[in-house]
């Protein structure tokens, strides 16, 4: 069996009890390491409350050779963990897939999730989001244009899109860094955005919300990760009215 278990969106303290009791039962515990990272915790003390040695993947052993412990599953108990909620990314809707496909029995244990954190954080309605995308690091002089097109699609059916930004192993890109790359694009394009709705740490006991223009944003100290960036379309009055008690706005 493998239990794909979503940890959550901070610390440790965030997995269900359902969640840490199949991983107390599990044989093997490995844990995705590149989709998202918990930043308020460390191996120890998650290895501490599961009481079991985790083993970490990376983006070559889940999308490139998951073989090795999805074979472990035919016969044993392996517990699949994620920062988030588990099949909020591609990447494990296709992991499940590929174990379905070896014959391997598969289950889910949900966890809070950054999709839905954001609206409560944000006030912004979830069924007013549009396509979501994400911003990677430029690569040399390469920079996609992907995230102002899905902006620019949102933004005339007045639709808020969420951005997903960059995770890599030495860095985590910043909501200022993000938000001038989208002002650049957005130049480049003849258009403009007029409001960005920043997220810093979602799930810790002092999150940083904060919503305004890219001047306004880049006076904003929203310390350490993980960042998500939200673009909105036209604001509900409700919306404008939680942003400016919540946000700064």
């Amino acid at each position: 069996m493998l239990t794909f278990i979503g940890l959550g969106l901070y610390d440790e303290t965030d997995l269900s009890l359902k969640g840490l009791e199949r991983i107390r039962d599990a044989d093997h515990v490995f844990l995705e390491h590149y989709t998202s990272v918990l930043t308020g915790t460390t191996t120890e003390k998650m290895e501490s409350l599961f009481g079991k040695k985790v083993r970490y993947l990376y983006r070559d052993d889940v999308e490139g050779h998951p073989e090795s412990f999805l074979a472990l599953a035919k016969d044993e108990d392996v517990a699949f963990l994620t920062a988030g909620d588990p099949m909020v990314s591609t990447t494990h809707i296709d992991l499940r897939i590929r174990a379905a496909a070896m014959g391997v029995d598969t289950a889910i244990i949900h966890g809070a999730s950054i999709v839905s954190a954001v609206c409560g954080l944000t006030g912004l309605q979830n069924y007013r989001f549009g396509k979501s995308c994400s911003l990677p690091f430029p690569y040399g002089k390469w920079a996609p244009t992907t995230p102002i097109e899905v902006i620019e699609h949102n933004m005339a059916e007045n639709l808020h899109t969420l951005v997903y930004l960059d995770i890599q192993p030495d860095r985590y890109m910043r909501i200022p860094e993000a938000v001038a790359m989208l002002e650049k694009m957005a130049a480049d394009r003849g258009t403009s955005i007029p409001l960005y709705v920043g997220v810093a740490r979602a799930g810790s006991p002092a999150p940083v919300v904060a919503a305004g223009t890219a001047e306004a944003l880049a006076g904003v100290d929203f310390g350490g990760p993980l960042h998500i960036l939200v673009v909105p379309g036209e604001l509900h009055v409700m919306e404008r009215e939680y942003l400016s008690a919540f946000a700064g706005l």
